[in-house]
């Protein structure tokens, strides 16, 4: 078994931080959507401004909103305006590893989908309804 990058939204921007929540990282549902991401599903947040790289769970944010907040502890690793790449992983046999592509979600700087790679292009449908 090994385990590869299942999906990531590449340099969302930080529209809010929230110390005083009990922890997690809040993603616009059009963005879940578009990486495959659940609520509750761990995920890796690396903060380009700071280099800054953690583990949080993700929580559904209001749909086209862009929001993009992060919650308790990992509120202080980032500051509103940050941007930051947002990884998610699955673990796949041997034989299905070579083979596993993962969804790539691009935004702009007020976190609108604009570009989606891999698994056949997917979501390029997902992106014209938006």
């Amino acid at each position: 078994m090994r385990t590869m990058l299942k999906s990531k939204i590449h340099r969302a921007r930080v529209t809010n931080c929230n110390v005083d929540y009990e922890g997690s990282i809040t993603i616009d549902k059009d963005l879940m959507d578009a990486a495959d991401l659940l609520s509750y599903e761990k995920v890796d947040v690396l903060n380009i401004n700071n280099g800054a790289r953690f583990h949080t769970y993700v929580i559904e944010g209001e749909r086209g909103s862009g929001e993009i907040c992060l919650n308790g502890a990992a509120a202080r690793l980032v500051a509103k305006g940050d941007i930051v790449i947002i990884l998610s992983y699955h673990v796949v046999p041997e034989n299905e590893a070579i083979t596993s592509t993962p969804r790539l979600v691009y935004v702009d700087s007020e976190n609108r989908i604009v570009d989606t790679k891999g698994e056949k292009d997917w979501a390029k449908d997902l992106i014209s309804t938006l």
